[in-house]
């Protein structure tokens, strides 16, 4: 008889590969790792996914939920391969997109060119219309400028067209009718986005951007999220896929194909949402998670339990060290994202020298293909993951339980020939350069979530994930004097895990300005109470029940003079303007390390975020590691390098299951089918009740 078990699964695509995790009802716990493949991702989805479930004996029909994060919307805008899309702009706002912000990445670098705009000039109509800030109308909209506006970009044959009028926030109105018009002339398939349904706040620039992104991705998104659905269908998985958002929930294909650019950083925020259950399981107040992977690391600040947020982000701005700091570099989408930081520093990161002869590591990846040079595909180029197979940190054989075979000579000898030569010394002090790089490379991101932001690395732990995180951790722990680093049960992938912990979710923000002393606590509760029922609304279109569905309400605000917000949580009675103050100063002090108490504080946004509670038995079972707890203890011995002060070492090769609930000291090298940690001579290691390896450094 069939059994009658059911099935969550996660899919993760990464640069490298692509994680499949599937979870079941009775607790079953199963892990895939693919090779991703770019040129479609879907094959690499439907190869690795349907082989695991022929592993396992898993019917298609037994899969109740997919939820999926996916990097398609990022490389569209990285490689340029958007929508051809023209914006449609109030007149005398054509080139919005070209003047920006007034701030550059590099301050001192003279040749430093920005970003091209989305949108050539060419593309970016005016309309005769004018809308004041409190949406007033100050000069009506002209229809006849909008029909010679749409039989332009018809002519110039547009797939999607981005309507953004000026304080359009404040008054739909106008957008409404030039969408209604657009449509009666451009052909049907023509993918429309009015800005005040994407992002309805102030900033010119800013919703200019995110309006343009968000068409950009329509057309791509939608033919992807089709045919990966098609494909599963065809397969036998006709379950509705469920999408990650780069703010850390759950939405339906459906709101993904309206909303695509909150889906640009799906698969981080995934990866974070996981670290941070684990962070309140273990009641940690201040956490930083190191996310490697083979392209690039991310990281990110938990602050008791929860995730930091921003929603000044930038895509396609190559390696962001933070949201605030570092800006100007790519194209602001102002939604809701996880703040992380990301650079380029992944196992298929490039060593190469510089014009001054210096050694540098990344960003230019090997990625998947043709990958490491002991990935023995074709890769010529040194890389992260060749140095680290040299100084013994990987297994010399294979990677991901055998799949990936490894050529440990062909990396030896790419050291040998690159780089020995002008860095004159031997192959592991030279792989060992090519290791600390990397490391130091991730040093600055880690500053950027924790001393940039006024919190002290060392009363943090780190918990490290990835398929190469837990290779770097103590290495970081090291220089940054954080005395703990936890390793979670199938960390590398974690992400594809935590895919399964986000529960479906629909944040909205609407404009609503004022310096607090001036506004009442009505006013601001009517507002906020219909926003509760417009973003209630878009769930209740997802199949949800209204008494599954859970509200945050939320006040963004900020200093006055300030350009940027902070969001402050408020009950379902809003408290008076001194208490707001007061509590606006109190997450200041928590975000910055100080506030200015005696400073006038305005509102500017309201926000309400609407979370789906899950129903008993169908929330994601503990992934304390299905093949942890099926895989046979084994230990064996290999040479490992821990650089000049420790030298070689004859290093125990474990796995998660030899850590007995004893405390073991280092080194060791903990080997799994999905990563790899190395811990250095001066640490303990022990495994807790939910299979986390706790690592505590010593003197």
């Amino acid at each position: 008889m069939m059994d009658e078990q059911r099935y969550r699964v996660g899919i993760d695509i990464g640069g490298t590969f692509t994680d499949i995790v599937i979870s079941g009802s009775n607790g079953a716990f199963y892990t895939k790792k693919t090779p991703s493949t770019p040129t479609d991702y879907s094959r690499g989805i439907i190869t690795g996914l349907f082989e695991t479930l022929r592993e396992h004996d898993i019917s298609p029909s037994q899969i109740d939920d997919v939820v999926h994060a996916t990097t398609v919307a990022t490389n569209a805008i990285l490689e340029n391969k958007g929508a051809k899309t023209g914006l449609i702009t109030t007149a005398g706002f054509r080139d919005v997109l070209e003047f920006r912000r007034i701030r550059i990445p590099v301050m001192y670098d003279l040749n430093w060119e920005k970003p091209k705009a989305l949108v050539p000039r060419r593309l970016r109509v005016e309309v005769s219309e004018r809308l004041g800030p409190d949406g007033s109308v100050w000069r009506p909209l002209n229809d006849e400028s909008v029909r010679q506006a749409a039989e332009h970009l018809l002519r110039a044959e547009v797939e999607s067209v981005a309507i953004c009028l000026l304080h359009s926030y404040a008054s739909p109105a106008h957008e409404l009718r030039v969408a209604e018009l657009v449509r009666n002339i451009l052909p049907s398939s023509t993918y429309i986005t009015c800005s005040h349904q994407i992002m309805s706040q102030a900033r010119e620039y800013e919703r200019t951007s995110t309006t343009v992104v968000n068409a950009m991705l329509g057309p791509i998104i939608s033919q992807y999220l089709d045919d990966l659905n098609t494909n599963l269908a065809r397969n036998g998985v006709i379950r509705p896929i469920q999408v990650m958002q780069s703010g850390g929930g759950q939405m339906s294909v459906a709101a993904a194909r309206e909303k695509p650019a909150y889906i640009i950083e799906s698969g981080p925020a995934a990866g974070v949402i996981a670290a941070a259950t684990i962070a309140r399981k273990q009641k940690l107040d201040r956490v930083i998670t190191l996310d490697m992977g083979g392209t690039t690391a991310k990281l990110a600040l938990i602050l008791d339990g929860q995730p930091e947020k921003t929603e000044d982000y930038e895509v396609g701005a190559g390696i962001n060290l933070s949201s605030k700091l570092v800006t100007g570099a790519g194209y602001s989408v102002k939604l809701p994202f996880i703040d992380i930081a990301e650079i380029g520093a992944g196992g298929g990161s490039i060593a190469w020298f510089d014009k001054g002869g210096a050694l540098q590591v990344g960003p230019q990846s090997a990625a998947s293909h043709p990958g490491p040079v002991c990935y023995d595909l074709g890769g010529l180029q040194t890389t992260f993951t060749d140095a680290t197979l040299v100084l013994g940190y990987l297994s010399p054989d294979s990677l991901a339980g055998g799949a990936l075979k490894l050529n440990p000579e062909k990396a030896r000898s790419a050291i040998r020939t690159q780089l020995c030569g002008q860095l004159k010394n031997t192959e592991l002090e030279a792989a060992h350069s090519v290791y600390r790089i990397g490391v130091s490379n991730m040093i600055r991101a880690v500053k950027t979530v924790s001393t940039y932001r006024g919190h002290d690395p060392r009363e943090c732990t780190l918990i490290a994930f990835g398929g190469n995180g837990p290779i770097v951790a103590l290495a970081i722990a090291e220089d940054m004097g954080i005395k703990q680093v936890i390793v979670p049960p199938n960390s590398g992938l974690l992400s594809a895990s935590g895919l399964l912990w986000a529960d479906p979710e629909r944040e909205v923000a609407r404009a609503f300005q004022g310096a607090l002393t001036k506004l009442t606590t009505a006013s601001i509760e009517t507002e906020l109470s219909a926003l509760v029922d417009d973003v209630a609304a878009m769930l209740l279109e997802d199949g949800y029940t209204l008494n599954t569905i859970s509200f945050q309400r939320q006040l963004d605000m900020r200093y006055s003079g300030q350009a940027f917000e902070l969001s402050v949580s408020v009950n379902k009675t809003i408290p008076d303007t001194t208490n707001l103050e007061t509590a606006f100063h109190r997450r200041y002090q928590q975000a910055y390390g100080h506030s200015l108490d005696s400073h006038p504080v305005e509102l500017v946004n309201i926000r309400v975020i609407a979370s789906v509670r899950r129903l008993p038995g169908s929330e994601y079972h503990s992934f304390t590691a299905c093949h942890t707890k099926t895989t046979e203890a084994r230990t064996c011995e290999r040479d490992v390098y821990f650089g000049p002060h420790f030298g070689s070492l004859s290093t125990p090769v474990i796995t998660r299951n030899n850590l007995d609930g004893t405390s073991q000291k280092g080194p060791l090298i903990i080997e799994e089918y999905d990563a790899t940690c190395v811990i250095p001579p001066n640490c303990v290691v022990q495994l807790d009740d939910a299979d986390n390896v706790i690592i505590d450094r010593t003197s």
